[in-house]
């Protein structure tokens, strides 16, 4: 059997016929992509930041502290002593 016989030219969201669901679509030029997402996302985003900045924000401070402790004292150790060296001649 060759599949062109099954297609007959049906697409592909068409290729079985159900009985007793009804389906209803939305042109895609009456939708709106973006409806609302000034007047209800950005309030929402500014929500869910101020939520949870207390629980994120304290560990990435304290990391970068302890990065930043960590890198001055190993380039500190790298250094060489002057007072070592004084009496070289």
């Amino acid at each position: 059997m060759r599949l062109t016989s099954i297609l007959n030219g049906a697409h592909f969201g068409n290729l079985a016929k159900v009985h007793g669901i009804v389906t209803y679509k939305l042109s895609p030029f009456e939708q709106r992509a973006f409806a609302g997402a000034i007047s209800k996302g950005l309030p929402n985003i500014v929500r869910r930041i101020r939520s949870n900045i207390f629980i994120v924000a304290p560990p990435f401070i304290i990391g970068y502290l302890i990065y930043d402790l960590t890198e001055r004292r190993h380039t500190a150790l790298l250094r060489k002593n002057p007072a070592d060296f004084a009496n070289d001649e």
